[in-house]
């Protein structure tokens, strides 16, 4: 039986889109098909799913859905409403999964079809999508939005006359719609009817003059018919700012319109105030490195295209460009440097050869000089130019190639502005707490999650309630022995209260006491580094672990605390802490580096220690795959990461990491499917990384 339609984004690269909206409202009153009343406690648990949902919830949902799941997995509601989170935290290979189980366990699910369509038009699979909407058309002929989607896909499949059809369909039943017009629209774009494009956009702009998808497609179409229609553009692109002040790209491609339009203050304005709102936007970056090489203001041009290169070592754009900069600040052995990669990733590149040949000349080797003008001579004869024009970005308003000598065509390619082609991917904004709405928007730093850690301190959270378990911290918090217990997570905070900080400065000085008094245990020494730890006093800490190791070799807790000891003595102290903790100052880079990598082969000496003493201790693995993360050694890692899930299933951070791992390796979509699961399992960070890498795949 059929339910109210689900709050699905559906987010189609290219295209304007609308979210698939309906009212969780309803769905709070009553669904159909649930179980009974004998079934109160799985059903009120999917009941604060959904009311976490219908507040943007969406990771908090999650956990509530995992928990029906976890009680009752022979059910499919809670699976389809967990496909709806994860779709609106833009986990499309999550949420297909998710669909597809619901549809499994209940084949009559008609909005699961629609919600496993949107996740694969998503994921570029728009074929399989055009099947799963079919499905739920058969139950829902008149479906507005199912109908729109596809027709979108047949777009996207390039079978233009089905999504005519559709289209027109569409549009008879619906003849409001204005996304319909702006999909068909998008349609006459992709098939060149540019008459017929512009008019569906106007007709939604009749329909809704407010509408930013419609600015923003006839802005874009002005521009691709060249200089002469750049001041319409201009108005549409200023219409669009206005709507969403807050989107970078407009800034972008109303800056590249301003530069083509002579009005060069006003473009360098438009490119500052991206950056202002995306640091690392790389078509704001490179544009406003070529307009500062423009004017000859090379300091600035090499920041931009530096900060393009941290972010993106194999960007060939900025290497050449960063190399004609090297040449003119008369830096030649970072020129040459930058113009040797170019040249390894464009062999038959002759603007390369002749600027190395340029260098060389500068400094004084003739032979290699003379060499690589006679190649980039050869090279230049023999050029055919791309007479399309194959510059990342549009084109519009460029010279007439005609005009252009073939040495001109080759450098455009490394020397053209970009626009941006993705304004019409609306985004919300949501002012909530730490985990609830859109966290995949979020601008954070990626890296791995931290090491499982034994603290007195933990942060829960509503994902993340509790703490983690080793037999070994269990059976020493059962002794009572120490004057605090012991707890194992990877959420340890920092310590600001004065009183409890003033407290255990007071329980060292007990520990002091105690041990200058009786004969000292390996547990006294334990204590005390569990205290000097906790005011990250890391080195006297480390000492006192040395102590307690040499009392009891076997104790897996006293390896594991210095491993982290000495990990935290890298983060805090850059690593300048030697063997048995004592400060080194050591002032050589050479030095610092060296006492760094041997300070980690200590901690994953200690690692490997607790791992022999304690072989089913998952955070151990953990711990030590991230130290070989550090180290480089991301293969190793991988496979402990692995080890760690192995003994421990729901071990989110793990996930996060062997996904994180997965990524630098090259495994994308195993890295995704990772990254899900850890998203599933609390880790926020993960919708995050999962946003930024489809980002980066539909560019």
């Amino acid at each position: 039986m059929h339910t109210h339609a689900s709050t699905v984004k559906n987010r189609i690269p290219g295209c304007a889109v609308t979210a698939i909206r309906a009212v969780f409202a309803c769905l709070l009153l009553a669904v159909a098909g649930m179980p009974a009343a004998g079934q109160v406690n799985t059903q009120q648990t999917i009941n604060i799913g959904r009311n976490a949902m219908y507040f943007e919830d969406y990771v908090l949902a999650i956990q509530y859905f995992n928990r029906a799941i976890q009680a009752k997995p022979y059910q499919a509601w809670p699976y389809f409403y967990r496909s709806i989170a994860k779709i609106n935290l833009e986990d499309y290979k999550g949420a297909a999964a998710d669909a597809a189980k619901a549809i499994e366990l209940n084949p009559f699910i008609t909005d699961a079809y629609e919600v496993h369509g949107v996740a694969l038009q998503n994921m570029g699979d728009s074929r399989g999508a055009i099947a799963d909407y079919a499905r739920a058309l058969e139950q829902l002929p008149d479906n507005r939005q199912i109908t729109y989607n596809m027709a979108m896909a047949m777009t996207d499949v390039e079978d233009y006359a089905a999504a005519d059809s559709v289209f027109g369909r569409l549009l008879e039943r619906h003849p409001g719609f204005e996304n319909g017009y702006l999909g068909r629209a998008r349609l006459g774009m992709a098939s060149k009817d540019t008459t017929g494009a512009e008019e569906d956009i106007r007709h939604a702009l009749r329909i809704n003059p407010s509408s930013f998808n419609g600015h923003v497609m006839l802005a874009d179409l002005y521009m691709q018919r060249g200089k002469e229609r750049f001041d319409s553009a201009a108005v549409h692109l200023d219409h669009a700012i206005r709507l969403q002040p807050l989107t970078a790209g407009l800034y972008v491609n109303r800056a590249y319109v301003r530069y083509t339009l002579n009005d060069f203050y006003g473009a360098m304005a438009d490119f500052d105030h991206a950056i202002e709102l995306e640091p690392t936007n790389k078509q704001a970056l490179f544009n406003r490195g070529l307009l500062a090489m423009e004017v000859s203001d090379f300091d600035r041009a090499l920041r931009d295209f530096s900060t393009l290169l941290d972010t993106d070592p194999t960007d060939v754009r900025s290497r050449y460009n960063r190399a004609v900069i090297y040449m003119n600040r008369h830096e030649y052995d970072n020129a040459l440097a930058d113009v040797k990669y170019v040249i390894d990733a464009f062999p038959t590149f002759p603007t390369g050869y002749q600027m190395r040949s340029e260098i060389y000349r500068r400094k004084g080797n003739i032979a290699a000089a003379a060499t690589d003008a006679d190649k980039g001579r050869a090279l230049s004869a023999r050029l055919k130019p791309d007479k399309k024009g194959r510059v990342e970005g549009k084109q519009a308003g460029r010279p007439d190639e005609s005009e252009m000598t073939d040495e001109d065509l080759v450098k455009r390619e490394f020397a053209s502005l970009l626009t941006s082609d993705d304004n019409t991917d609306m985004r919300s904004e949501f002012n909530n707490s730490e985990i609830r709405g859109r966290v995949q928007d979020r601008n954070i730093t990626i890296d791995t999650e931290p090491m499982i850690e034994l603290t007195y301190y933990t942060s829960p959270t509503d994902l993340k309630p509790d703490t983690y378990y080793i037999r070994e911290v269990d059976d020493l918090n059962d002794t009572r022995v120490l004057r605090n217990k012991v707890l194992v997570s990877a959420a340890v905070p920092t310590l600001t209260d004065e009183d409890m900080i003033a407290r255990h400065f007071r329980n060292i000085e007990y520990y002091n006491s105690y041990i200058a008094t009786h004969t000292p245990r390996a547990i006294d020494y334990f204590g005390r580094a569990m205290e000097l730890v906790t005011v990250r006093d890391y080195e006297n800490a480390i000492r006192d672990l040395d102590r307690t190791i040499a009392l009891t070799p076997d104790y897996a807790p006293a390896y594991m605390l210095r491993a982290q000891a000495r990990t935290r003595s890298l983060e805090s102290a850059g690593g300048q802490t030697g063997e048995g903790g004592q400060s080194t100052p050591i002032t050589s880079a050479a030095g610092r580096d060296a006492l760094r990598h041997h300070t980690m082969d200590l901690v994953v000496e200690d690692l490997d220690r607790v791992i022999a003493l304690s072989p089913q201790n998952p955070f151990a693995l953990y711990n030590k795959a991230g130290m070989l993360v550090r180290q480089g050694n991301l293969n190793q890692a991988q496979e402990l990461y692995t080890a760690a899930i192995a003994i421990k299933e729901d071990f989110g951070e793990a996930y996060f990491n062997r996904g994180y791992v997965l990524m630098r390796l090259g495994n994308r979509q195993a890295g995704i499917t990772d990254l899900s699961k850890a998203g599933e399992l609390g880790i926020v960070a993960a919708y995050n990384l999962i946003k930024r890498i489809g980002s980066q795949s539909n560019k």
